[in-house]
């Protein structure tokens, strides 16, 4: 069963009148720029929400995840629930408030993402212009993201984990005031 989609505007008046607006997104993600007086529910926690009352508009990011997700919302929801048409990039496109902290890093799954990429491309390069060795070094980056996403398990993300620019990153759900 899918949840009905609300705009950014009608889910802040929803909000206004007493609703809950849930962002399922990951901790990392929450910490550099979420909706003031949201309530952090992460996706990979989802299981009630215990002294919410009024109806819950549910967002992530663009909004795939939450509409990916909708029958899990549905169930976790104890009543009236809603997904934000469009996420959090649409709250900002509608002049609605967001809180940033560019101080945080930027997500793991990125990180690695600019980090495999960077590696493929110098290898790649390093191939055509110094020694073709460097293709199975590409090659070997190529292979381990195959590995990461057929079992969940990243190499990279690990080592990105623990350098200095992530010590200290957020984790755990928080709850803030409601909007």
């Amino acid at each position: 069963m899918s949840l009905p989609t609300i705009s950014p505007r009608d889910a802040k008046r929803l909000i206004a009148q007493g609703g809950t607006l849930v962002d399922i997104r990951g901790a990392e993600e929450r910490a550099r720029e979420h909706v003031p007086g949201s309530y952090h529910g992460p996706l990979t926690q989802m299981t009630d929400f215990p002294g919410v009352k009024g109806p819950i508009v549910f967002h992530c990011r663009s909004g795939m995840r939450t509409a990916q997700n909708a029958a899990r919302l549905r169930e976790a929801a104890p009543c009236e629930a809603y997904i934000l048409q469009g996420g959090l990039e649409a709250w900002k496109k509608a002049g609605l408030p967001i809180v940033k902290d560019a101080s945080q890093p930027i997500e793991i799954h990125r990180q690695v993402m600019i980090g495999a990429g960077s590696l493929v491309l110098l290898f790649v390069l390093l191939g055509t212009f110094a020694a073709p060795f460097f293709y199975a070094l590409a090659g070997f980056v190529g292979a381990g993201l195959i590995f990461g996403g057929a079992t969940g398990i990243c190499g990279m993300a690990k080592v990105l984990a623990v350098m200095p620019w992530n010590r200290g990153a957020p984790g755990g759900g928080t709850q803030s005031a409601a909007v």
